[in-house]
């Protein structure tokens, strides 16, 4: 009987919603754009595990590395040539491929194989080099476009990427740019270990951009609140009791909840397929990763009518409705701070256990640091309520604008926290892992050794391509300021398995004075490194006529029998080591080229630096060009001061990605509540406006009506934010140290998106002041 009672009465307040005139459809629809805005985050919060894990198998599925396997030819071969690149900070993949038989694998995505001067390209590949800003890597790839590669050989709409048909490349087997495969995908290799403190920063994230998505529906589906409680009066004049009125008001947030279910999934489809074309962080997506999991969806669909009943059955608990009128223009009870601060010391009491935890000691468990998570955050939602009341209780009188601001918060502070919740939310948690990214950001980052104040970028040349030829199209390169070249290989003290080794590094005057310090130089000098550490092998080897040889290891199978002996001449000169422009120490024998047989250049590795004048625009890809034409299948390093990890770098993008939507969320929410608020004191503003008040007073007045909470939540959300990111430090043994940068600016982007929304809700409060909102039907 009480199930059927219930039913009933929500069924009702869900006819009410919709029966409810002008008035009632408006306040419906208000509920539904802003209950729908939350679903749709959500559900694409749902598809995100899914989404990412086709990218990696894609990726998987087209991986064309060998990891070290020798394989011969045969007729279901491939010889696959590495040839990415680099166009103005976007990575282009790039491979040029040599069928050896029928049965070659193809790539996936492909038909066929293209022949030789031909390519297959990506989508976006095959838009930007038909556009004029493509101009620089037409010049880089010379090849004919034949076919586009299908969505199942990308991993990404806006991914750069190309497959070309070359010849010779068997020649050229060079692991691992060069290598001979007979199938894609990646071999069974062991599962590394996953790291607790990645894994833990993927839960505070998820968390993080959740909370105020769940926030925000708490607070939609209150819209209206105001003239629910009054309408509700009304139904008491007729016979109906305190718990059928509260049941009925459900009803009518179970209507709103539900079209926003539907208005959700309007939106997530819209965005889904807009997702094709969006390239946000230098991420990408095709439409048919975001299928959400039935399981997620359908709890994402039960989660939200259910929360729409309970909350709105919560908010009535301290409402008096009776048949005459509604008890909320009394002075409301003060509200209780005890029981609001065992919310966040509950939450630092869950996560206390894993205080020292570190990278060592096993994973976190999730359950309790999502728990942990959770109390803070929700702590912020109970403090702001009582941290509003009590400031605007005490503040002191002023001008007409401000006297309007502090009345109506002092009536309705709560709704005006409900308003700001979602954004301090969000703020307290973006603070919260800002701290927590800027302290682990050193355990992730490598500093390299490449000097790059002497170069900027490096060739590694292949067995007998000539240096010279190189260097020269470098220098006349535009935007190139130097270049050092040089050659390197090993001598050993027998033709074969030799006992002792060193190292010989060969060029003119000018480069080999960048590895070592010369007191003079010229053709025909052969230097010995004096105080290389760890270097045994140069004082035994390095003594006048003697024979050496030039190691085989360092050509390739095809010469592996050559012989290339080299006598040490008399007159040896003395250098001190000096560090290298990659940042090695040169150890060994510097030799310059008068130095050396001819027969023998073609047993070195060349090794090509470039330093670049950043004043000319692309510069860098005038050295790609330049290097893809005359030394093709080798592709240039540019060189940074420092490297980062590239999971922490994906989770931090990932970061990015979902604040940005939750960010767009919060101000379209703040929007469509701030719309609310102004609907619901129609009246009130028109009746002011015509006794006289000005309206840029009662303009100011929403101003502060807005301002005062949100800077009490700001507030608030910077003290939650920085004891969270505290404990999440600590829990990962990281040094605490608070980025007062990154605080200033998530505190300043919250007020930002404020301002927006209030700059935005000014045309409608100036139609809203007209006399016309008077009219009473």
């Amino acid at each position: 009987m009480r199930v059927r009672q219930l039913s009933r009465d929500l069924v009702m307040g869900a006819r009410f919603a919709f029966a409810g005139g002008r008035e009632g459809w408006i306040r419906l629809l208000l509920t539904g754009v802003g209950v729908g805005l939350g679903v749709s985050l959500l559900l694409l919060t749902t598809v995100l595990p899914g989404a990412l894990s086709t990218r990696y198998q894609r990726e998987d599925a087209r991986a064309d590395h060998t990891y070290g396997r020798t394989i011969p030819r045969a007729d279901n071969t491939l010889v696959i040539a590495d040839v990415d690149t680099t166009y103005r900070a976007t990575d282009v993949r790039g491979r040029v491929m040599e069928p050896e038989g029928s049965r070659a694998p193809l790539p996936p995505g492909l038909e066929r194989f293209p022949r030789p001067g031909e390519m297959v390209v990506s989508p976006a590949l095959k838009t930007l080099l038909a556009s004029d800003e493509g101009r620089l890597l037409r010049e880089r790839l010379p090849y004919r476009v034949v076919g586009t590669i299908a969505e199942r050989g990308l991993v990404g709409s806006h991914e750069l990427a190309y497959y070309a048909g070359g010849t010779g490349l068997g020649a050229r087997i060079d692991p691992p740019n060069v290598a001979r495969i007979d199938r894609f995908g990646s071999p069974d290799v062991p599962p590394q270990r996953s790291d607790p403190v990645l894994l833990l920063l993927m839960i505070v994230v998820f968390v993080v951009l959740l909370m105020p998505v769940g926030v925000f529906i708490a607070a939609a589906v209150r819209f209206g609140g105001e003239r629910r409680d009054r309408r509700l009066a009304a139904l008491r004049l007729v016979g109906a009791d305190s718990a059928m009125t509260r049941r009925i008001a459900a009803g009518e947030a179970l209507a709103g909840a539900v079209l926003g279910l539907a208005v959700g999934t309007v939106l997530f489809l819209a965005g889904r397929q807009v997702a094709g074309s969006v390239d946000v962080f230098g991420v990408s997506v095709f439409p048919s990763y975001l299928n959400p999991s039935p399981g997620l969806a359908l709890l994402v669909a039960v989660a939200v009518p259910t929360a729409a009943v309970l909350v709105t059955l919560f908010a009535l608990r301290g409402v008096v409705i009776e048949p005459l009128g509604v008890v909320r223009t009394a002075k409301p009870p003060r509200r209780r701070l005890w029981w609001r601060l065992l919310l966040p010391l509950a939450g630092l009491g869950t996560l206390y256990p894993l205080i020292g935890k570190g990278r060592d000691n096993g994973n976190f468990n999730e359950y309790q640091v999502i728990c942990g998570v959770l109390l803070l955050l929700v702590g912020v939602t109970a403090l702001l309520p009582w941290a509003v009341e009590a400031v605007v209780a005490r503040l002191s009188p002023g001008p007409v604008a401000w006297q309007l601001a502090i009345r109506r918060l002092q009536l309705s502070s709560g709704t005006a926290a409900r308003m700001v919740n979602g954004i301090a939310v969000a703020v307290a948690g973006a603070i919260a892992l800002q701290m927590l990214f800027s302290g682990l950001q050193g355990n992730y980052t490598k500093e390299l050794q490449h000097d790059v104040t002497r170069a900027q970028m490096q060739l590694g040349l292949a067995k007998k391509v000539p240096v010279d030829p190189v260097v020269g199209a470098l220098k006349a390169t535009k935007g190139v300021r130097g270049v050092i070249a040089t050659g390197d290989a090993t001598l050993g003290d027998r033709r074969q398995d030799a006992q002792q080794s060193t190292e010989m590094t060969v060029g003119d005057c000018a480069s080999l004075r960048e590895f070592g310090q010369l007191a003079s130089c010229r053709d025909g000098d052969v230097f010995v490194v004096k105080g290389a550490e760890f270097d045994t092998g140069t004082p035994k080897l390095a003594k006048p006529g003697r024979t050496l040889y030039l190691d085989p290891s360092t050509r390739g199978d095809e010469e592996k029998h050559a012989e290339i002996p080299w006598t040490v001449p008399h007159g040896l000169k003395q250098a001190l080591p000096r560090k290298s422009p990659n940042g090695a120490t040169a150890l060994g024998l510097l030799v310059t080229r008068g130095a050396l047989p001819t027969k023998a250049v073609p047993a070195f590795w060349g090794t090509v630096y470039i330093s670049i004048d950043p004043s000319v625009p692309d510069a860098k890809d005038y050295v790609r060009n330049t290097t893809a034409r005359v030394a093709p299948y080798t592709t240039p390093q540019t060189w940074a001061a420092t490297e980062e990890s590239a999971r922490f770098t994906s989770i931090r993008t990932g970061l990015f990605v979902g604040a940005t939507c939750v960010l767009a969320l919060i101000g379209a929410s703040l929007l469509v509540s701030q719309l609310e608020q102004l609907r619901e004191r129609k009246k009130l503003l028109s009746s002011l406006v015509a006794f006289g008040t000005r309206r840029r007073t009662l303009g100011l007045s929403v101003l502060w009506q807005t301002a005062i909470p949100i800077a009490l939540g700001l507030l608030l959300a910077s003290l939650v934010g920085l004891t969270l990111g505290a404990v999440l430090l600590r829990m990962t043994s990281a040094t605490v140290a608070i980025d007062w940068a990154s605080v200033l600016t998530m505190s300043g982007l919250g007020a930002a998106v404020v301002l927006v929304v209030t700059l935005l809700s000014l045309p409608p409060l100036l139609r809203l002041m007209r006399a016309d909102g008077l009219r009473t039907e």
